[in-house]
């Protein structure tokens, strides 16, 4: 028997913040899904619950940029581990793990996850100091979080911890980085360079 909720009403939407944000487990989506589509309270829930989670992608980066303090103790674990210091074993590390490939000179890709029905790719991308990404047309969203170094997109001057997100159909013609640096990325497979 499951406990009521707090509102008296269906005791799953209490779990719609945690679906609308992807982070139930995958082997319960399928059934909430089945839920929701039969809850009239869960579909009210996850109608006011979904613009908010869909707004942050529009909050200042400031907000969602970790404290200097953490960049500072995250820069020391990674300098331990390509200095020498303690790493993980090959055994304990990812066992698929892709490898990095250069795609262009200059430019490294390490491919994490290819969605082919939805024509969506996420990968690794490092830029070499003083490189630059082709001009290039978006097919579908771009999104791209900096993880390292200094980045240009346009006029656009991004940060570690930024995060920018293209709309299909805008294009970039100038990506760049001077000091070089690491980024997700999220794109269509089908975009177009120029």
């Amino acid at each position: 028997m499951t406990a009521p909720s707090r509102t008296g009403g269906c005791e799953r939407t209490e779990r719609i913040a945690e679906y609308a944000l992807r982070a139930l487990p995958a082997s319960d989506r399928a059934s909430f899904e089945a839920h929701i589509a039969g809850c009239p309270e869960c579909r009210q829930e996850l109608g006011t619950v979904r613009p908010v989670v869909e707004a942050f992608a529009d909050w200042p980066t400031d907000i969602l940029r970790p404290p200097t303090t953490l960049w500072g103790r995250l820069a020391e674990r990674i300098g331990a581990d390509v200095d020498g210091g303690p790493s993980l074993e090959p055994e304990a590390r990812w066992a698929d793990e892709p490898e990095w490939k250069e795609v262009a000179p200059g430019i490294s890709c390490k491919l994490l996850a290819t969605d082919t029905q939805r024509d969506r790719v996420t990968m690794l991308v490092r830029l070499a100091p003083g490189i630059a990404y082709p001009p290039h047309t978006h097919a579908g969203v771009e999104e791209l979080h900096l993880l390292d170094g200094e980045l240009w997109i346009d006029d656009r001057k991004l940060y570690p911890g930024d995060y920018s997100r293209a709309e299909p159909g805008t294009g970039d013609s100038r990506v760049w980085s001077e000091t070089g640096c690491t980024c997700i990325l999220m794109t269509s497979s089908s975009d177009i360079l120029r």
